[in-house]
């Protein structure tokens, strides 16, 4: 295909994604706190914490949504979209789309490794090379896919793609190629590269690109309008600021993903560039919660979201699952989860200030969207907001499994 060819069909997906509506959520359906086995009074504090600190300075501002069997028992927007100018002073709302960050790993790339799983087109314990040759170097062979949702590859945590390569192809080539820094199996170093590997795989397998995967097996299917990658130009009125990038783009993201990577990957990968909102995501956690399945959808196996919910121990003293995370063992207040979800929970954080933690045994599910990374990342107040939110929804419960 010429380079003229590639140009014209860039411009009328363009087009396209300029022409996209603003999708409107309808989230699951909200149910009194009290019937779902929750204290309103103090659930309510858990919204009355986030506002004072988005007034406080911890995020511009931040939603709040928490459900049990499968119904929305509190969904609490607080602060404004982000600091400085009249547009930024709106109040945000429950619609309000935030940028998912490293949320994409579990929200997408993990969703689409269990429906291939489930299909029987990803083997966890097969070596990577089978589904990608290119991935080369010492020791590789011995790499599963299993090691890469476990973040046990070998693989090191990061590298300045945005830096090192000059188009997306380029980018993977570096990945690919990239040494690992331990044997396979042997350290846990969460890492974004092993994610881009992933993605690979995952395109490899189905024939098309990660977003369109998602959006035609996942996010059509489960009623999840606002949730995608690069998002159209009319969605950015809704869409959440982050930072003011200093040392790549050079100007304010809004509706541009945050992380360095994965925009000189073209804004498509498996570690980060998933936008969404409150709402969807409440579907996607009742799904899971639910057995993976939503409505008359049957989306996963539920035995195929137990196994990649529940920790792998590929690396001892990791509390890692597949693709996803789950408490640590014993229970650190620092810990994004706080110290009062159960050991059957599982969740997953995003540097930009978003987490979900679900907890089977109270079909519980806690999903906070902040911009904390507005108007700079050198903001981690976060680290500190997200387990007191967890403990005090917790607390609210007053018939724990009701």
């Amino acid at each position: 295909m010429s380079a003229r060819t590639l140009a014209v069909l860039a411009g009328l997906a363009a087009a396209c994604r300029t022409a996209a509506p603003l999708p409107a959520s309808t989230g699951i359906p909200p149910a009194p706190p009290a019937n779902l086995g929750f204290d309103s009074t103090r659930l309510a504090t858990a919204a009355a914490y986030l506002t004072a600190e988005a007034d406080s300075g911890a995020f511009p501002g931040a939603v709040l949504a928490v459900g049990r069997h499968g119904r929305l028992a509190l969904l609490a927007a607080v602060g404004h979209y982000g600091k400085g100018g009249a547009d930024d002073a709106r109040p945000v709302e429950p619609e309000t789309i935030y940028d998912l960050a490293s949320l994409t790993k579990v929200v997408g790339l993990t969703s689409a490794c269990m429906l291939l799983v489930d299909e029987g087109k990803l083997a966890l314990d097969a070596p990577v090379q089978r589904y990608l040759p290119e991935f080369r170097g010492d020791g590789k062979e011995g790499v599963t896919i299993r090691h890469l949702l476990t973040h046990s590859s070998g693989l090191p945590a990061w590298r300045p793609l945005y830096q090192e390569a000059d188009s997306r192809a380029t980018a993977l080539w570096v990945v690919n190629t990239t040494p690992l820094v331990t044997p396979p199996g042997k350290a846990y170093v969460y890492s974004d590269l092993g994610a881009i590997v992933l993605t690979q795989v995952v395109e490899r397998i189905t024939g098309e690109s990660l977003d369109r995967f998602l959006e035609r097996r996942v996010f059509r299917p489960l009623g999840m309008p606002a949730t995608r990658y690069l998002p159209p130009g009319p969605w950015r009125e809704r869409i959440a600021p982050t930072e003011q990038d200093t040392s790549y783009r050079h100007r304010l993201l809004r509706g541009e993903v945050h992380d360095e990577n994965a925009g000189r990957l073209g804004g498509v990968s498996g570690h980060a560039g998933l936008f969404s909102n409150a709402l969807d995501l409440s579907r996607f956690a009742a799904m899971l919660l639910n057995g993976g399945s939503w409505d008359t959808v049957r989306l996963i196996h539920s035995e195929t979201i137990a196994d990649f919910t529940r920790r792998q121990d590929v690396v001892p003293g990791s509390s890692r699952a597949l693709g996803w995370d789950t408490p640590p063992d014993p229970l650190e207040s620092t810990s994004s989860a706080g110290t009062k979800l159960s050991p059957r929970a599982f969740g997953h954080t995003g540097f930009t200030g978003t987490s979900l933690w679900m907890d089977p045994q109270q079909d519980l599910f806690i999903i906070l969207l902040t911009n904390r990374v507005h108007p700079t990342r050198a903001n981690t107040a976060i680290l500190k907001v997200r387990p007191h939110v967890a403990d005090l929804v917790v607390a609210a419960l007053t018939h724990p499994e009701l």
